[in-house]
């Protein structure tokens, strides 16, 4: 089963012909970005001018001339040709055939790649700025529903447990999806952290993983990892470094409301997935769905928004603030609202940002929805299916 990631694909359309333009398709392996190349490449119809090579199976050792023979046994015609090429940035030398491609004016070019390090060195030297990155992530709660039918309530609890990977399919049972998920973790850490740090110190890399996962929301840099765990900063530094780049953590900045900058040592961190976040911390301290609640939210927002950031207003934290060319916008996350205590400890921050920007509480409550001063109290889940 798949679901259609009409967003994306939407993204790659607006693109189509776009000769002098690299398509760079990120994401955490096995967040589907093979699946939405190959649905994008289905919208071109039967071609003799589409070449689809997916490296992750092929078996040979392949460098940058062998890639270039592929490709170009595939051309024929003088029409466009299409390029799919997934999984690309194990190829040494990679970029010099993309940039050769993009040189040549007849080629559509669509790559994927697990690392965003491919981003930040060989390619954007090579074809000086001529792409443009479409950042994949896991299934929203909206495309979940669209693969998996039922009660929108019995649907998030799994949501919840298992995460978003497309390859986790929850009626299979909570072992084999505990193991997928186990296996994902472990193929991240040694293709796309170890190697690319240059180590085989599979304990360390796993200790600095299972921390950061155990202080999701929770404010901490690598200072302090480094002094938790007893490692050295600059090998910290180069495990969290590659592990973003991998996509397993998202790096959230906090953003001072009124001095309007960012904060650098006060920053947090966020899974990408959750159902693999809970899977590498069982056994570790008590169930809390909070957590979990929040990291959704936050990945959310990243698909929504270009800028995300943790607010602080004077001595209140706001959880979320969010920014497009529309403006800016609030955002709080709590388990439950019913309380007086809970309600006005949550409203607080949000009363004290003095602007006129839309204020925005979500939570799992079903009743006492609504606005509270100003202020929208909005269920989460209906709002995760916007």
């Amino acid at each position: 089963m798949e679901v259609l990631r009409e967003r994306y694909l939407e993204l790659l359309e607006s693109a189509k012909g776009k000769t002098d333009l690299v398509k760079v398709i990120t994401g955490m392996r096995r967040s589907g970005k093979t699946t939405l190349m190959r649905q994008f490449r289905d919208t071109l119809g039967d071609s003799d001018n589409v070449i689809y090579l997916d490296l992750d199976y092929i078996d040979e050792d392949m460098d940058w001339h062998s890639l270039k023979e592929r490709i170009h046994g595939g051309f024929s015609g003088n029409d466009t040709h299409y390029v799919f090429i997934d999984e690309i940035q194990d190829v040494d030398g990679w970029e010099r055939v993309v940039a050769e491609m993009i040189a040549r004016g007849d080629c559509d070019v669509y790559i994927t790649g697990s690392s965003s390090k491919m981003l930040s060195s060989e390619l954007a030297t090579k074809i000086s700025g001529r792409y443009t990155e479409i950042k994949l992530y896991p299934l929203s709660f909206k495309e979940y529903m669209g693969l998996y039918s039922g009660d929108r309530y019995v649907r998030f609890e799994e949501y919840l447990r298992y995460g978003s990977l497309p390859v986790i399919e929850p009626s299979r049972g909570s072992e084999l999806c505990d193991n997928q998920l186990a296996d994902v973790f472990n193929t991240v850490l040694v293709k796309d952290v170890l190697e690319h740090a240059g180590s085989r110190d599979v304990s360390k890399v796993v200790s600095v993983a299972r921390f950061i996962f155990s202080n999701i929301g929770n404010v901490t840099n690598v200072d302090n990892i480094s002094k938790s765990l007893g490692l050295g900063y600059p090998t910290v530094q180069r495990f969290v470094d590659e592990m973003l780049s991998a996509h397993l953590f998202e790096y959230c900045e906090r953003y001072d409301i009124v001095g309007k900058r960012i904060l650098q040592s006060k920053s947090k961190y966020y899974a990408t997935d959750v159902g693999m976040c809970r899977v590498m911390m069982r056994g570790v301290g008590t169930p809390d769905i909070s957590r979990p609640l929040e990291n959704i939210v936050f990945i959310e927002l990243r698909r929504r928004y270009p800028i995300v950031r943790v607010g602080s207003y004077r001595d209140y934290e706001v959880d979320f603030t969010v920014s497009d060319d529309r403006g800016t916008e609030y955002y709080q996350v709590s388990l439950s609202m019913m309380s007086e205590t809970t309600r006005d400890r949550e409203l607080r921050p949000l009363k004290k940002v003095d602007d006129n920007f839309r204020k925005t509480v979500l939570t799992l409550d079903r009743f006492g929805l609504g606005s509270y001063d100003g202020i929208d109290v909005v269920n989460v889940i209906d709002w995760l299916l916007e």
